[in-house]
């Protein structure tokens, strides 16, 4: 049956893309839409069109951090510092740093020859007004808690100290001192995060003063500029001459184009209209299966379930745990589709362990084990044999439609092994971010894509003090777990306290609801070359893409 159920989508997949290219002229209409010479080599610029997913928060690295910042500070600010592919530094608008002796004072020399694309120079000055942009609880900045390591940062959030005490000062315009509170190990790796990004003093005032989306005011520190931006339509990046490392920049512009949903962008692979079609469903994978156009990645993320510790009954552990384990993780992926895989951990199944090179959740036992008999006893034990009595649930969701086979598939499976009723609810993709920031839910969808190459991207957003908690957790016991991981240096120590934290988090209090690790099916024109992935999170980066005949 489930076989079936994928052939017939399939299908109708197949033969929606089909009447796409009927309808768009075999493609040549939508190529027309993509400006400037595309991967098919058309005459004019240098430029790819990628897609993307539908328009979430602002540009602003200071702001509220969502897909579309993402999608345009990969190829439009550079970091102080960053790690390749092969775990090494690889220096970006720094030119070296030192450090003491007791890892709390990190001092960074800027590149001089780094300028914004309106001519500014990139100073000290331009990093530290992120950071205290990011401090101000208003600004809504999910990354802020990134910050707390810095000396007094977490006091400056919480309003009990001045922004001017921040442990960040420029010792002169080319020279960036962050001093921490205590020793942090995996600091450098923080400093690809937003918040670590620099915003030009010149223009980046108030988070909603609109300045990060006018092309007047949005310079840019990387490869690549905002030349214009239409809401809802469509962002293009044109190529920053004034880039220190411009000589390696092949292309002339970027033009990201918003799409609702993956079919959508889909098709506009299918008639031209983009040249790059990201994370699309799995479908995809079958129409192009042994052609050169589909690309296959490992996504650093974990798909998994947020219940509101601050609604009944997923106050009770007992609940928490009975949902958990009565969930089929196997049967659901084989009904979302074939790039999921099932996980019972937070970490994502596919995050490498710097000092094995294995995967890190392969290193220890799972946080626990599925087990429907269990499940049905504990919710007997909270007061609910087989159900009754169970409140109705509302689960949100993004309207996507990975999201949409995931909803219904859990609604399914828990009434069936447990006899209780969930309410689905999808939503636009910016307002279920809004509502879940909120903790306006009873059950949320979230997605997390690791920020950086440590387990702790992950382990942070369920601190009691984290800017993502939004589910109400606060736990001293694993606070103080992930807090001395944070100053052992002896990675086989650091990393058994980290799967401690995790186990106590995920197997013994399920503050979350794991349900799968993903591999992201992409479409990319053969002619494109250099796109690479971000070690840190998977992710696609076009920096240093070029057009070949």
């Amino acid at each position: 049956m489930k076989n079936r159920l994928k052939k017939v989508l399939c299908f109708l997949i197949t033969v929606s893309l089909c009447s796409t290219l009927f309808l768009g002229g075999c493609g040549k209409q939508g190529k027309d839409l993509a400006a400037g010479k595309t991967a098919d080599g058309e005459k004019g610029k240098k430029e790819i069109v990628v897609a993307t997913n539908s328009e979430t928060g602002g540009l602003d690295p200071a702001g509220m951090i969502a897909l579309t910042y993402l999608s345009y500070s990969v190829s439009a600010l550079d970091e102080l510092l960053t790690y390749n592919e092969k775990g090494e530094i690889d220096y970006r608008a720094a030119e070296s740093y030192e450090v003491n002796d007791d890892s709390t004072v990190w001092t960074f020399h800027l590149r001089k020859e780094a300028i914004w694309s309106d001519g500014t120079p990139v100073t000290a000055a331009d990093f530290i007004n992120t950071m205290v942009r990011s401090l101000d609880p208003k600004s809504g900045n999910g990354y802020a808690n990134y910050l707390f390591p810095v000396k007094n940062a977490e006091a400056i959030y919480n309003g009990e100290a001045d922004a001017g005490s921040l442990g960040a000062k420029a010792l002169d315009d080319y020279t960036l001192e962050i001093t921490l509170g205590k020793p942090c190990v995996y600091f450098l790796d923080l400093l690809r995060l937003p918040v670590y990004t620099p915003s030009c003093v010149k223009y980046a005032d108030a988070v909603d003063s609109g300045w990060d989306k006018d092309p007047k005011t949005s310079v840019a520190n990387g490869p690549f500029y905002l030349a214009e931006y239409v809401p809802e339509q469509y962002f293009v990046l044109k190529k920053n001459e004034k880039y220190w490392n411009a000589d390696k920049v092949k292309l002339d512009q970027i033009t990201y184009r918003f799409f609702d949903d993956q079919q959508s962008m889909a098709s506009a692979y299918e008639t031209g209209e983009v040249d790059v079609a990201p994370a699309l469903q799995s479908s995809v994978m079958d129409l192009y299966q042994g052609k050169d156009d589909l690309v296959i990645t490992d996504t650093i993320a974990t798909r998994y379930i947020y219940p509101n510790l601050n609604v009944k009954p997923l106050d009770d552990v007992r609940v928490r745990k009975a949902i958990n384990l009565a969930i089929d993780r196997e049967e659901l992926c084989k009904m979302v589709g074939d790039d999921t895989e099932p996980t019972v951990n937070f970490i994502a199944k596919y995050m490498k362990d710097k000092q094995t090179g294995g995967y890190f959740v392969d290193e220890a036992e799972p946080p626990f084990k599925e087990n429907l008999k269990e499940a049905k006893e504990l919710l007997a034990k909270a007061g609910y044999p087989d159900g009754k009595g169970f409140p109705k649930l509302t689960y949100n969701y993004p309207s996507l439609e990975m999201d949409s086979d995931t909803a219904q598939v859990v609604q399914e499976q828990l009434k069936q092994n447990l006899n209780i009723d969930i309410e689905l609810n999808a939503q636009e993709l910016q307002v279920n971010y809004t509502e879940r920031r909120a903790g306006n839910f009873d059950l949320c969808r979230m997605n997390w894509t690791a920020d950086f190459a440590d387990p702790y991207t992950y382990l942070s957003m369920l601190l009691s003090n984290s800017t993502y908690n939004c589910s109400g957790i606060h736990d001293e016991k694993y606070d103080a777990l992930v807090e001395q991981s944070d100053t052992e240096k002896d990675p086989a120590k650091r990393a058994e306290l980290m799967h401690e934290a995790e186990k106590l988090a995920v197997g013994e209090e399920f503050y979350i609801i794991p349900l799968y690790s993903m591999k992201s099916c992409n479409l990319i024109r053969p002619t494109i070359k250099g796109i690479t992935q971000i070690p840190a999170t998977g992710a696609l980066e076009y920096r240093y893409a070029e057009i070949t005949e």
